[in-house]
């Protein structure tokens, strides 16, 4: 059994966070407490986050060597340690414990100082439920243990939707997720059976023995035994062509080039020993691109490459361990044999973890002759492409991005600039007014801070006095812990216009004792931006620079949302009016309406039968919705 140690504090996982704070935590003595046993450390900031997980064979001699001055430990891990306010540890039984631990807790955790995985996806396999009395075909995400037959794993999660579907039909197997035999003729039976797709076990209309027969028949073909469906499918296509039932001869036509694609591609789980994945990487500076190919039964079925973020200091085989323990946690096929380009840090214990985990015999090897090697280069190649292009994207959106920023920078003269803030008010047609702030970091939108605001201190529009309201109740929650999100102030705000939106910035801004720089997205004839206001002087600015365009970018998000938020506002609005008038539609019935029909459009153009169906309607209310609709035509012309 685990157990979590927090110095000489003994707590049980789930008592952790209910003590969090409460002690006081000496590094220096807490580690002459540490026991010299397997397990696993656990590195918190001063925050409280967990910034690095690592395993140890001695958790005394490992967590001990962090805050050894006298060692060079490199750069990443100088600047983690100087972070650390407390560890926290879990004992094991063995390293391979350990090492399980780890991979389940930088899954979990992400911490900064690892060595992270950026791409991390599961690949999808064909699940068919054998286990079921009448089974079903399905797409699966992770191979369990249910007595399931699985199929794949594929690298295309296409590829196994298209599989799916031509099984589907090539054997008439359900879809549907019915309780069979329990349901059986409880409910209609679905299209598929109309469309003579599906033989209907639903109804009872074939048996249990019947269906077995067309199971097998789809388990055959995803064995890839396609031969007897080809054929029986091509004599098929004959004869209608022979009696001029072309639909029916085209139908067979294309049942047999479906299956001509497929049958390359698919490959059943095979744990055989020509089943190998070959894995290679390319690391620059922070960034690293590993790539996998995936042999399955001696041939190359796919390959795919994942991103990692590299921390400062590590090597390759420490990158490319870590790379290992973080993919194969995350996927249930693990072949016989992992190729690699390089020795890696932790190898025996790896492929020992990785014999568990498969139940068979693992073999990590570094090929130095022959086929294997030249696969190992080849993924090798791939992965120095990948990154190559990788980077020059990067390049080209830190250009767009944080080289924008830099532009604006040097048009007002200023330095350091993060995060931009913009606000804009929309007042359309005398409505109440709104108003919005966006977010944008070293040049990018950061939609998650974003805010808008319902105008309450003004009457009538009145763009300066809106704005004002907006700004006086962001900057008043600035330091207002109940509003974590204008906990962040901006390097530079951004008003929509000239002078006087500036000026009523700068005044709010002196109301509060805040100094931050504002400048005025200037507009010319056609509402389009020509220059930046900022201290009193209007700064013409290149129209073809990214700077300009970012400039552009910002004004029209923050124009966007604030018409998205009124436009949001008038449509409740509305729909609060006009389903009011409807005699006998109250709260209840009117949230049941639009939580089926979505829209005041859809709820006035459903049938009689649609909204006697709606929860909380009966046959009287249906009607006055029905009637009420259909005596006032057009709803735009009422709502006007």
């Amino acid at each position: 059994m685990l157990s979590l140690w927090i110095g000489e504090e003994h707590l049980s996982l789930s008592d952790q966070d209910g003590r969090e704070g409460k002690l006081v935590f000496d590094i220096q003595e807490e580690l002459k407490k540490l026991p010299a046993r397997p397990g696993v450390y656990i590195m918190h900031d001063e925050k409280d986050t967990i910034i690095y997980v690592g395993k140890a064979v001695s958790l005394r001699n490992r967590v001990r060597q962090y805050f050894q001055t006298s060692r060079n430990k490199g750069a990443k891990i100088e600047s983690m340690v100087t972070h650390i306010a407390r560890f926290e540890y879990i004992v094991t039984d063995s390293e391979l414990e350990a090492l399980v631990l780890e991979c389940n807790l930088i899954k979990e955790h992400r911490p900064k100082y690892n060595t992270m995985l950026k791409d991390d996806k599961s690949y999808p396999f064909i699940k068919v439920t054998v286990n079921e009395a009448f089974p079903r075909v399905l797409f699966a995400r992770r191979m369990k243990k249910d007595k399931a037959k699985y199929f794949g794993p594929y690298t295309s999660a296409g590829a196994v939707k298209d599989v799916i579907e031509l099984v589907q039909k090539l054997y008439h197997i359900r879809t549907c997720n019915r309780n069979l035999p329990r349901d059986i003729g409880k409910e209609r039976p679905c299209l598929f059976y109309h469309i003579h797709q599906c033989h209907g076990p639903c109804q009872g209309k074939v048996s249990q023995d019947e269906y077995r027969s067309q199971i097998q028949g789809a388990l055959k073909f995803l064995n890839g035994d396609s031969d007897d469906i080809f054929r029986e499918l091509e004599e098929k296509m004959l004869l209608a062509s022979e009696e001029l039932r072309f639909e029916d001869a085209m139908e067979y036509r294309d049942l047999c080039n479906s299956i001509r694609k497929i049958k390359e591609r698919q490959k059943i789980t095979s744990y055989g020993e020509e089943d190998k994945d070959v894995i290679a990487m390319a690391m620059e500076e922070t960034d690293a691109v590993v790539q996998v190919f995936f042999i399955r039964e001696g041939k190359l079925i796919g390959r795919d490459h994942f991103y990692l973020k590299v921390a400062q200091g590590d090597s390759r085989a420490q990158v490319l361990s870590s790379f290992l323990k973080q993919f194969y946690a995350g996927t249930p096929f693990i072949p016989r044999e992992v190729m690699l380009q390089d020795e890696i840090e932790d190898g025996v214990i790896i492929q020992e973890w990785l014999t568990q985990r498969r139940g068979q015999r693992v073999y990590l090897r570094v090929p130095k002759k022959g086929t294997k090697e030249k696969l190992v280069e080849l993924a090798a190649e791939n992965a120095w492409m990948v990154l190559s292009k990788d980077k020059e994207r990067i390049k080209r959106e830190e250009g767009r991005t944080i080289g924008a920023v830099k532009e604006i920078e040097s048009w007002i003269g200023l330095k350091g600039v993060q995060r931009i803030e913009a606000y804009d008010i929309s007042n359309i047609s005398g409505f109440e007014s709104v108003g919005s702030m966006v977010v944008y970091e070293k040049g990018k939108p950061k939609r998650s801070d974003y805010r808008k605001f319902k105008i309450k201190w003004v009457q009538g529009p009145n763009d300066y006095a809106s704005m004002e309201e907006v700004l006086t109740r962001r900057f008043t929650h600035e330091s207002d812990k109940e509003y974590d999100s204008f906990a962040l102030l901006p390097d530079l705000i951004m008003m929509d216009g000239g002078r006087g939106q500036v000026n009523v910035a700068l005044k709010v801004l002196e109301n509060l004792n805040l100094q931050i720089p504002v400048c005025g997205m200037v507009k010319d004839d056609h509402h389009r931006t020509r220059g930046l206001y900022y201290r009193n002087q209007e700064i013409p600015i290149d129209t073809s620079s990214e700077g300009f365009r970012l400039i552009t970018r910002i004004q029209d998000e923050a124009h966007r949302f604030a018409i998205e938020f009124h436009r949001s506002l008038r449509s409740k609005e509305q729909v609060h009016s006009v389903l009011d008038e409807i005699p006998g539609i109250g709260p209840a019935r009117r949230k049941a309406l639009m939580r089926k029909f979505k829209s005041l459009e859809a709820v006035r153009d459903a049938s009689l039968e649609e909204l006697i169906q709606t929860e909380a309607m009966n046959e009287r209310s249906a009607r006055q919705v029905y009637e009420f609709f259909h005596a006032i035509g057009k709803l735009g012309d009422e709502g006007s």
